[in-house]
């Protein structure tokens, strides 16, 4: 009979374990983890729409480097012929943001929720304004850096932003800058334009910034 009560007792406490641990990862996002789903329920859409409601997480497709390699792959944009930090150009310490005038021409651009491309026409009509200031100015170098908000792997986000950065820096180059002007880089999630933790926050951390240098 004791035996039987121990048994019994063990297996409760074994499945009290489990549940307790499937409790624990359905509120906890895994950041090493290269899948998973953001969406909203009770809205629309997860694209481009960000909705009032819950979290969820399901049926999620994150990218990867094929993705990279195919975003333009009908017409491929060729990297800077320097990397940052040689062949002249500054190291991506010495990049600054744009101040007074510049700061208006080098607008931020804000993208949709898990989307790389710009949607508005302010943001086409700024890529409009910074490719023509850069074919004027032959030795102004930039940096587009791609950003992204909280939501999400943190691979997944670095993967976007650099959809983001590269996506800039192509139209840029479509509108006749010069490629070697332009360079690019992502730094995902890690560095919020704002703190916070809802839809206004993410609609102004989901963007794309520039620094600049004057060789």
């Amino acid at each position: 009979m004791k035996k039987n009560v121990l048994w019994i007792t063990l297996a409760c406490s074994s499945l009290t374990m489990i549940f307790s641990s499937c409790s624990k990862k359905n509120k906890t996002w895994d950041d090493s983890t290269a899948s998973g789903s953001y969406r909203y329920k009770n809205s629309q859409s997860l694209w481009g729409n960000d909705g009032q409601g819950e979290l969820a997480q399901d049926d999620f497709i994150p990218l990867n480097e094929e993705d990279l390699k195919s975003q333009f792959a009908d017409g491929a944009i060729p990297q800077a012929k320097n990397d940052l930090g040689s062949g002249g150009i500054p190291g991506v310490d010495q990049f600054r943001k744009p101040s007074a005038e510049l700061a208006a021409i080098f607008s931020q651009l804000y993208f949709n929720t898990d989307d790389h491309i710009l949607r508005s026409k302010e943001a086409l009509s700024a890529v409009d304004r910074i490719a023509a200031y850069l074919k004027d100015h032959p030795n102004m170098h930039i940096v587009v850096e791609g950003h992204c908000d909280e939501r999400g792997p943190e691979a997944y986000n670095l993967s976007l932003g650099a959809r983001r950065a590269n996506y800039v820096r192509t139209l840029l180059v479509k509108k006749g800058a010069d490629l070697n002007q332009i360079h690019t880089i992502s730094y995902g999630k890690e560095r919020p334009a704002e703190i916070g933790h809802g839809p206004d926050s993410w609609n102004r951390n989901r963007r794309a910034e520039f620094k600049v240098h004057q060789r």
